[in-house]
């Protein structure tokens, strides 16, 4: 098979979660250490840090091997879902995995695939796993899927655990409620090893310290440990000054990421590089300052209040549920535009109609549908949202709405791309 045919064979014979849903999320770790064994327990071979949460966890990651890589550590980072290449989701120094390994894994794999029946993810992470063990990585940063405590990366003993946030997403798996919620999150918490909370949400606090008390693993609240003197967007960059909580000097720090939710993440990662300075990592300051400010260009991060046109400004966003569109509504508060033009899809397990009661009526919307199974119907949306105070019109393309929203628009207005990954991943 050549890497083309390959995917078509992972996409059609592997059940994925972002195309079908739940029905391809399976309930132990068993496939995935059955995998990891067979190829010689790669996941033993390279040392890691796990990044959970709800939102923030893509970011938070991004930054982190950032950090490693200006620091000159050869860095693998794995992450999900892709947005244009699968090949997105497993990368070292930057660098996406080559197609011919790609190709030579899966044929490798093949056997096993058949006799196992894995999920779509369950495989990609023993690829992932694998690929860092062979090319020797001197650290992998490992983002999440879904949860933690079942999830297909929870057989790694990482040096440190990081959990972002959490808020409702993915409730018919991960339980109704936030403490329900923060309990599968705190699944990576492992014995001894520092875990830190990027977010003290009052609700879920003791979650995390019992958990980690029960196995005597260091608790860090990150934002109890930084606190934000100076913030503001500038020419595209976040702009923080940020002292920590116990006194000393002020760190100035210049990110590209200009999301100002990623405020939250910041204090997070400045908390978790602490920790590994202190572990004798070497990333002195003025690395870590400077792999904030290029994250982008060391990572191939994508989607975060990303600005791709300046005349409309037209930005893509990933964030989609309540807590990122939240985000994503209050950062509009603080802008200056004539119009609002918002071009939104959602996935038919999310919670739409909280989400939708948080956008802003006054804009203007174009609802459609990514191209996956699991999209929910544009015409269906738009009677939600109608329901909400919401106007627009439905397309049958996430292509079409685009350009309608971009033909519309005056170039003081705003356009603005959010609700899934993958009707961003379509505008792009």
């Amino acid at each position: 098979m050549d890497y083309q045919q390959t995917l078509d064979y992972l996409y059609e014979r592997l059940p994925m979660f972002t195309r079908v849903g739940a029905t391809a999320f399976r309930k132990d770790l068993h496939n995935t250490i059955e995998l990891c064994e067979q190829l010689g327990n790669p996941q033993h071979k390279f040392k890691s840090i796990h990044v959970a949460g709800t939102n923030g966890k893509g970011s938070t990651s991004h930054m982190l091997a950032a950090v490693f890589r200006q620091a000159g550590y050869k860095t693998g980072l794995y992450t999900s879902p892709h947005l244009k290449d699968f090949r997105e989701r497993i990368r070292i120094n930057g660098e996406m995995i080559p197609t011919t390994f790609v190709t030579e894994f899966v044929e490798q794999m093949q056997p096993s695939i058949e006799e196992l029946d894995p999920s779509f993810f369950e495989l990609t992470v023993a690829m992932a796993f694998q690929y860092f063990a062979l090319e020797q990585v001197d650290i992998a940063i490992i983002e999440v899927g879904l949860g933690g405590r079942l999830d297909s990366t929870n057989i790694i003993t990482p040096e440190l655990s990081v959990i972002t946030n959490i808020s409702y997403d993915h409730m018919n798996i991960l339980g109704n409620t936030l403490p329900e919620i923060a309990s599968e999150k705190a699944g990576i918490i492992k014995a001894g090893i520092p875990v830190v909370i990027s977010e003290t949400q009052t609700e879920i606090e003791s979650v995390f310290i019992d958990k980690a008390a029960s196995l005597n693993a260091p608790i860090h609240f990150a934002d109890q440990e930084w606190v934000i003197q100076e913030n503001e967007l500038s020419a595209g960059h976040l702009q923080l000054g940020i002292l920590p909580h116990k006194g000393g000097y002020m760190r100035r720090l210049s990110l590209d990421l200009s999301g100002q939710y990623q405020v939250k993440n910041i204090m997070g990662v400045l908390s978790a590089v602490k920790i590994l300075q202190q572990q004798d990592w070497k990333l002195p300051d003025a690395d870590v300052e400077e792999a904030l400010s290029h994250v982008k260009k060391l990572t191939g991060l994508r989607g975060r209040w990303e600005v791709i046109d300046k005349h409309p400004l037209t930005i893509l966003d990933v964030g989609h549920n309540e807590a990122g569109i939240t985000e994503i509504v209050e950062q509009l508060r603080h802008m200056v535009y004539r119009h609002l033009h918002i071009v939104t899809g959602f996935v038919k397990d999310k919670e739409v109609d909280k989400v939708l009661s948080i956008f802003p009526p006054a804009a203007t919307y174009y609802f459609c549908k990514a191209q996956i199974p699991r999209a929910l119907d544009e015409n269906i949306l738009a009677e939600m949202a109608a329901a909400k105070g919401l106007r627009g019109h439905t397309y049958s393309s996430v292509q079409q709405a685009f350009m309608a929203a971009k033909q519309h628009a005056h170039e003081e207005d705003i356009v603005l791309v959010c609700g899934s990954f993958f009707i961003v991943a379509e505008v792009m």
